[in-house]
């Protein structure tokens, strides 16, 4: 298939986990896809290692947590001439056993850095080159999370903390430290994580309001189940790797693979039944086969249309986008 008729996804974190198995998902639909990883290395090992056809993908190096690097990738993306259909931001980064807060290269707390401000510049930068492509059917897909969303299941569970943004005051002043929270209060690295995934839903609202009905690009997130053995817990405890995807598989049945994980991201940016924008797509919090997925309600505060655009505005100047 010639290039200029190839459809093209970016996806971020690659090199492993729902990412990975994303990626050689739509690679098998006949999607070219650009690996955004920060180990180059690594992530074309990943793909080797699932199979995915030599030629059916490209690695490219970025570093979310560095504003730099986002606007480096982009440039270097725009090089190849590809024209882009999709843009699915899943890399994330989770450090729930941290006493206190890594910094980015900007000096912002990390985990924020990263899942939310990273992505946020990549979506701002990106969405020209979305606008330009020619196809009928572009999209930009952010993944979410059980855990930011208390009105599943899943996320109801208080600890360490509900995700709360509060009036954005972390933000308002600077987010650079001694600030560590978005709410300005005292850090705690697993809500760190929580918020950073309520701003990817907020961010994915507010891109829809926007953008959506200028633009027909479909803006959606989901949550493909619980994957509980992904990379992405590779810096919690060592027993509770082991014993989390027991529970998950045999307590709670949320479990899902890596794999079918995967596919699901796959189905989100390809299948025309996921072409409805605004949408935040779930699998819900019990696996059963040929488990069907739905438009999941979610929070209050991911409804709050006033806190999005606040949020829009702060995460703009952070890094340097005009609104």
């Amino acid at each position: 298939m010639a290039q200029d008729q190839q459809s093209t996804v970016i996806i971020t974190g690659a090199s492993s986990g729902v990412g990975l198995y994303g990626a050689k998902a739509l690679a098998a639909k006949g999607w070219h896809v650009i690996m955004a990883c920060r180990n180059i290395e690594k992530a074309k090992n990943a793909a080797e290692s699932v199979g995915m056809a030599p030629g059916s993908y490209t690695v490219m190096p970025l570093d979310l947590a560095s504003l730099e690097s986002v606007r480096q990738f982009v440039d270097k993306f725009r090089a190849t001439g590809r024209t882009l259909n999709a843009l699915v931001c899943n890399a994330a980064v989770y450090m729930p056993l941290a006493k206190e807060p890594q910094r980015s290269v900007d000096g912002y707390e990390l985990c924020v850095a990263t899942n939310h401000l990273g992505h946020f510049l990549l979506c701002n930068l990106m969405l020209d080159d979305l606008k330009a492509s020619p196809a009928a059917d572009k999209r930009l897909v952010i993944l979410g999370t059980v855990t930011a969303n208390p009105k599943e299941l899943g996320g109801k569970i208080p600890i360490p903390a509900p995700p709360d943004l509060g009036n954005l005051e972390g933000f308002e002043a600077g987010f650079k430290a001694p600030v560590a929270m978005i709410n300005g209060k005292k850090f705690k690295p697993g809500k760190a994580y929580k918020d950073s995934k309520l701003c990817n839903v907020l961010t994915m609202r507010e891109l829809h309001r926007r953008y959506h009905t200028a633009t027909g690009i479909t803006f959606s997130s989901f949550y493909p189940g619980c994957v509980a053995d992904t990379p992405l817990f590779r810096n919690h405890y060592a027993l509770f790797r082991t014993i989390f995807p027991w529970f998950q598989k045999n307590v709670t049945g949320g479990y899902v693979t890596q794999e079918l994980a995967g596919q699901r991201l796959a189905a989100v940016v390809a299948d025309p039944e996921y072409k409805q924008s605004g949408s935040y797509w779930s699998w819900g919090n019990r696996q059963k086969p040929g488990r069907q997925s739905f438009d999941q309600e979610v929070s209050d505060e991911a409804l709050d249309a006033d806190k999005a655009q606040k949020l829009w505005t702060l995460s703009a100047k952070l890094v340097g986008v005009s609104v």
